[in-house]
């Protein structure tokens, strides 16, 4: 079943006066905005225009999914707690409005909670947006809105301190960090130790901006955290995923696409080659203790030649299989340019968008590989499992643990029979080990 989180706000200038609405559907396992609402609505209070702002997430969300669980998120406590039902509508303009949002899914499938207005900025923006083009006498248009821009990449999905999003998407950054901000020096100063904060706060943080932005929030000559390693404490032995990309098969040097939805390929006499090669550099590493395979026939047999080289068994998981190409199976890249040229450039442009005649998106790519992840996450802790698939897969697990955004799947290089490894800690906390490593081939 697809889980969303709504966010929604609304704002009056004058209370009643000119007012609008925002509202965002985001995907919880990776901070995507799925879809966005907003809309001026003239003269009204600012519950009023709250309650409408609910109103357009709930229907937005339900456009995506009749069947999802919705997590709504509001700075309205009276809306939060109206709509939870711990408090009675009194109000005559309140009740129409909120039986028409109770109307929209089922109560079952619907939670609220509340959020201070600092973690409520993208729907805020919206709203703001919505009352800004009502004052140049326009409605709101999607085409020239900027807050998934200024507020997408960096958003709190989580109550602080404690994360709640799924382990490997850079949640950890936040725990780690609030951890070391504990304990810091005293010789920090309180400006830095809250921009430090409120640095942390934000779960979906880009990697790279996470450390570029904490290093200097903190005195370089504070000491490290008693007991701990870098920002965190000892978490353990983590679970570490071994990322084997399948060796060669006909396609790959022609570059075509291969994916759930084509022809199987085997491995090619170079696949076979490149498959023992790794297999002996595992065996010489000596570490995995366990291998799953993609359900396609190249995954598979590269699996197997490590299987009988280390003395283990291989367990297919269909988690792990290719994206589905749809129209796009076999056909090189030039190919697919010239007899899909719109398809393939919205393809490019938004992870939302499916290859020509139903293959799979990698925004739904990505759902389905976060719920693998965490499913052999929960098997397997503390050890060391080797997963033989593909380039999207991988990309995707490695793009999840830097808190990467989804344009990162087209600047990473995977060869065939690369091997990357992501480790996994016990606090949510990812680490990315290694990215195409083909020095066994050499």
């Amino acid at each position: 079943m697809p889980r969303f989180v709504v966010e929604a706000d609304g704002g009056s200038r004058g209370n009643p006066g000119p007012a609008g609405y925002g509202a965002v559907v985001l995907d919880p396992a990776t901070g995507e905005t799925l879809a966005e609402r907003a809309e001026y609505i003239g003269v009204a209070t600012n519950n009023v225009a709250e309650y409408k702002g609910l109103i357009a997430g709930l229907a937005a969300a339900r456009e995506l999914a009749s069947d999802a669980q919705i997590l709504v998120r509001m700075d309205s406590k009276l809306v939060v707690e109206q709509m939870s039902g711990r408090w009675k509508i009194k109000h005559p303009d309140m009740k129409p409005l909120a039986a028409e949002a109770a109307r929209i899914l089922p109560r079952a499938q619907v939670t609220y909670e509340w959020i201070p207005r600092e973690q409520n900025k993208h729907a805020d923006r919206l709203a703001n947006e919505a009352m800004d083009a009502g004052k140049r006498g326009k409605q709101w248009e999607p085409s020239a809105s900027t807050a998934a821009l200024d507020h997408g990449a960096a958003r709190a999905l989580a109550t602080p301190p404690a994360p709640v999003g799924p382990p490997g998407d850079a949640a950890k950054g936040a725990a780690a960090v609030r951890a070391a901000l504990v304990t810091a020096s005293a010789s920090a100063s309180a400006a830095k130790a809250t921009a430090a904060q409120e640095l942390a706060d934000t779960l979906f943080a880009d990697a790279e901006a996470l450390t570029e932005a904490i290093e200097p929030c903190l005195d370089a000559d504070a000491p490290a955290v008693a007991g701990s390693h870098g920002w965190g404490p000892d978490m353990g032995a983590p679970a570490t995923f071994v990322l084997l990309r399948h060796g060669e098969t006909a396609l790959t040097p022609q570059k075509r696409f291969s994916g759930s939805g084509g022809s199987d390929p085997e491995l090619s006499p170079a696949g076979l080659r490149q498959a023992a090669a790794v297999a002996e550099a595992l065996a010489a590493r000596g570490t995995v203790q366990t291998i799953i395979s993609s359900p396609l026939r190249r995954c598979r047999e590269t699996a197997q030649a490590v299987a009988d080289r280390l003395g283990l068994t291989v367990t297919v998981e269909e988690g792990l299989r290719e994206v589905d190409f749809g129209a796009w199976e076999g056909l090189t890249f030039a190919e697919v340019q010239q007899r899909f040229p719109d398809d393939l450039q919205a393809w490019l442009d938004s992870p939302k968008a499916a290859p020509t005649g139903g293959g799979e998106s990698f925004l739904s790519a990505t759902r389905r590989i976060s719920a693998t992840r965490d499913r052999l996450l929960s098997a397997h802790a503390g050890r060391t499992v080797l997963l033989v698939t593909h380039v999207t897969p991988v990309k995707i697990l490695v793009r999840l643990a830097l808190g990467a955004p989804p344009e990162a799947l087209f600047r990473m290089e995977l060869s065939a029979a690369s091997l990357s490894a992501v480790a996994y800690y016990a606090d949510g906390n990812a680490s990315v080990r290694l990215l195409n490593d083909t020095s066994h081939l050499r």
